[in-house]
């Protein structure tokens, strides 16, 4: 397995973890009380930080941990961690492409509901939305072209 599929998983993991505690959090109320009094905004800021520092940490953790394990076993040179082949350039491309227009699409509702002038609530989360959804479409065609090929 490469060090970009590596930081793939970390990077989809961490999104959905973040995402997941996001929603059990902010959405844990809903139904009970009236949307404009659901305190969601402290809980999406650490969301979308927990997702930048958690993809910066793995990704640390595992270089680090990809470079001791080469140096220990002899199994390769530490300075070849992160090297990138053609291939890895190109699923990162797709894997960009796909978040690219899974975020554009969604920015478009997004859009449409701050015109509509529907409460803060739902323009935020459908932005967070958009950031998840982009992101989990972009680690999820990464893998698949990783593991199937394209």
């Amino acid at each position: 397995m490469s060090q970009e599929e590596r930081t793939t998983w970390v990077s989809g993991v961490v999104t959905l973890l973040a995402a997941a505690w996001y929603g059990w959090t902010a959405f844990g109320g809903f139904g009970r009380v009236p949307v404009d009094q659901i305190a969601y905004q402290r809980p999406l800021i650490i969301a979308v930080v927990a997702m930048i520092v958690g993809n910066i940490v793995g990704a640390v953790v595992l270089t680090a941990g990809a470079a001791i394990r080469a140096e220990v076993t002899s199994s390769g040179s530490a300075k070849a961690i992160d090297r990138k082949d053609e291939r890895d350039a190109s699923i990162g491309a797709r894997g960009d492409r796909a978040g690219f227009y899974v975020v554009s699409s969604l920015t478009v509702g997004v859009l449409a509901l701050a015109m509509l002038e529907v409460p803060h609530f739902w323009i935020a989360n459908g932005a967070f939305a958009a950031l998840v959804l982009s992101g989990l479409v972009s680690a999820v065609v990464r893998l698949v072209a990783y593991r199937r090929g394209f």
